[in-house]
């Protein structure tokens, strides 16, 4: 294994930039323009069937990073020479997109005598909307003319109070802006909570993720952006000539691709009495799109971001100069112990199949290696998707280029429901080119880096014992091992199939799927297991080695605020005059705020941790400045409460507590701590022996 300090100071600087171009993930000043350019830059995208009306689909484009809640007198606005566009591919005989969703804006100043943003019934300024939606041959229908935004909430005097809007709190006064179309779509443009969370500090702290010696903290907690969120019905985004009524979960005639774009004009030209800048050219320039998470922070190289966020998709899938960075990623090296692996301690749990096993051999994934492409021209690949008559050479375009086959299509392509893109379960032993469980179909070849969502697959109710952040991940390992489903090899309906990378929901742990996905999950999921398995001697694929993949966390695995259940489904934006206003937050907890009533000079902080491996008693250690009420749930795997450790006001120091369930199982449990006020402090991984 290389040791850190055996890694010379150049390939420490190059693994430096690298994780500082992540650390603002999802798409938080992710390119050195657009850094400049917050106005027109895009945060994430999420597209998913609503969760509250599985007859929509909704769709959210966020823009404008990283806000302060209190970032006055001059607070952060849509830009009124930017197009916000969100965009749908929904059939790949067309080329480009096939609708478009455009949102112009307009700010009118109500009052100019005050330097207040809010004032008697007034705002300064006042922001509008006009949205469009455009078609394939670019007509051009306006489906909300004159739209209101939502000031922003910078506090109570001035949204509720006579002196300010008088309104009867920001929650109604938020909501009371949502329209909805002569089609059917319900628009909210407007600012709201950010809901990515990842610890920036750690993974900016050469991948400190999740950190090896203090507690997480969410980066992102306390921030809020600005959401374009549309509910569409699925009726409106098939494609011509497709009713509303899928053959099955697999339909693929209900696939769309979702990403979304700002553009500025070519031309503007600054004028010297201080307003505001001249529009002279009507040709406008793509300046930032996003559509997988992730892509151009963690994958992209900086020298090629700014060029990555000019393309279209549509461009990338003309021109394969991005390709190399996911046949190879860059990310993969620090999960190889021949190559940089030591530079990370905290990604030791994820490790690239070297000796992936198989009938036909062993298989090696890791960067430089030929992965498949060692299969080039056998009769075994006959009939599947890796064979030149199904896609050409998609997905096995030449040697030295091992990720191929999973990386690549998750962000290109999506995937077939085609062999070997099938689960597992039903296969013989070692042979994932066989014909497995049916798991899911967002194939889209028509474009580049875009979320891919089949509309046909239902929802998973949020309040489910089977509901999971993980997504996919998660749904692959209940199809794995789940009696429920992996005793039949038929198609079934499994919990989370909904979930990232198919489409995207705002609770997906993007992150710590990506990272995974990076480490070979999605190929163990299709029977291309990790190192350790040994079909003569393992009874269940789910060795050491893909547990320690399956458990791998970053530490924040959940918002700082809850989401809504009705639409727009975002948190409301922090108050100007919240708890996130400024407050010195703690540094040991996961985003945690000072309790109520508590100042800032003497901060309620809770820090908590266990000592690991437990059995039916554990000691909960609290470092804390005065007793602090303090919540511990336990949790399993799957996300299923399971009971309450404790619920009390505990004093600095250790405290012995009983988990009552003694017929626990050995494995992986999480503890969720809160405060006395519910929020969640921390989320910390437990392991149980017997």
């Amino acid at each position: 294994m290389t040791s850190i300090q055996s890694i010379n100071r150049g390939v420490l600087l190059l693994l430096a930039l690298l994780l500082a171009s992540a650390a603002y993930a999802s798409s938080h000043r992710e390119a050195p323009l657009i850094a400049d350019d917050p106005l027109a830059d895009n945060v994430d995208v999420y597209a998913f069937r609503s969760p509250d009306n599985p007859d929509m689909v909704t769709l959210i484009a966020t823009y404008i990073p990283m806000q302060l809640p209190h970032g006055g007198p001059n607070w952060y606005h849509f830009g009124e020479d930017i197009r916000y566009e969100i965009h749908v591919d929904n059939d790949v005989a067309t080329t480009g997109d096939d609708i478009i969703y455009r949102f112009t804006f307009r700010r009118t100043n109500e009052d100019p005598t005050t330097f207040f943003n809010i004032r008697l019934g007034k705002q300064n300024l006042k922001t509008t909307y006009t949205l469009e939606q455009i078609d394939n041959d670019g007509n051009s229908t306006v489906l909300v003319a004159n739209g209101d935004v939502p000031a922003p909430n910078i506090g109570p005097r001035s949204i509720e109070s006579p002196v300010g809007l008088g309104e009867e709190s920001y929650a109604s006064y938020s909501n009371s802006t949502i329209q909805t179309t002569s089609n059917g779509i319900e628009v909210f443009a407007g600012p709201v909570d950010d809901p990515f969370f990842v610890d920036l500090g750690g993974i900016f702290d050469l991948g400190n993720a999740p950190r090896q010696e203090e507690d997480p903290i969410d980066g992102l907690a306390c921030f809020n952006t600005n959401a374009l969120v549309l509910n569409v019905p699925i009726t409106e985004l098939l494609k011509d000539g497709v009713d509303g009524t899928p053959d099955n979960i697999l339909d693929g005639d209900f696939v769309i691709g979702v990403w979304a774009s700002a553009s500025r004009p070519r031309v503007r030209i600054l004028q010297t009495d201080g307003t505001k800048a001249e529009v002279v050219d009507s040709q406008y320039i793509q300046v930032s799109r996003l559509g997988m998470p992730l892509t151009n922070e963690a994958i992209i190289p900086i020298g090629m971001k700014d060029f990555w966020n000019a393309c279209t998709p549509y461009d990338e899938a003309r021109d394969t100069i991005f390709d190399r960075y996911f046949y190879n990623p860059e990310l993969a090296l620090y999960m190889d112990d021949d190559l940089f692996g030591g530079a990370v301690p905290a990604f030791a749990p994820l490790r690239i199949q070297e000796a992936s096993y198989t009938v036909l051999g062993p298989v090696d994934f890791t960067n430089g290696a030929d992965g498949l492409f060692i299969l080039k021209g056998n009769e075994v690949l006959d009939g599947t998707a890796l064979d030149d008559e199904i896609f050409g050479n998609l997905l096995l375009p030449g040697a030295n280029k091992p990720r191929s086959v999973d990386l690549w299509p998750i962000f290109h392509t999506g995937v077939p429901n085609f062999p070997p893109y099938q689960l597992a379960t039903g296969k013989p032993a070692g042979n994932p080119l066989a014909t497995g469980k049916p798991f899911i179909n967002n194939f889209l070849p028509s474009g580049g880096d875009m979320l891919r969502l089949n509309m046909a697959v239902p929802v998973t109710p949020r309040e489910s014992d089977d509901f999971s952040s993980l997504g996919l991940v998660q749904a692959a390992v209940l199809g794995l091992t789940d009696p429920r489903f992996n005793g039949s090899d038929s198609l079934q309906l499994i919990p989370n199939m909904d979930g990232f990378p198919n489409g995207r929901r705002l609770e997906d742990d993007v992150t710590r799927i990506e990272l995974q996905a990076v480490s070979g999950v999605v190929l163990a999921a299709v029977g291309l297991f990790y190192d350790d398995y040994d079909p003569s001697e393992d009874d269940s694929p789910v060795t050491a080695d893909l547990v320690s993949v399956l458990s791998y966390t970053t530490g924040v695995e959940m918002n700082d605020e809850p989401f809504r259940s009705e639409f727009p489904y975002l948190a409301l934006p922090h108050s100007g005059k919240g708890e996130c206003s400024g407050a010195l937050r703690p540094n040991s907890t996961a985003g945690a705020l000072p309790e109520e009533g508590i100042g800032m000079n003497a901060p309620n902080v809770v820090g908590v941790n266990f000592p690991n491996p437990f059995r039916n008693q554990t000691t909960i250690k609290l470092h804390v400045r005065e007793a602090a009420a303090v919540s511990v749930d336990l949790y399993d795997v799957n996300g299923r409460k399971l009971e309450n450790l404790a619920k009390e006001v505990l004093p600095a120091g250790e405290h012995q507590i009983d988990v009552r369930l003694n017929q626990l199982p050995e494995g992986l449990y999480f503890a969720v701590v809160s405060n006395g006020s519910g929020k969640i402090l921390q989320t910390l991984r437990m392991v149980k022996t017997n």
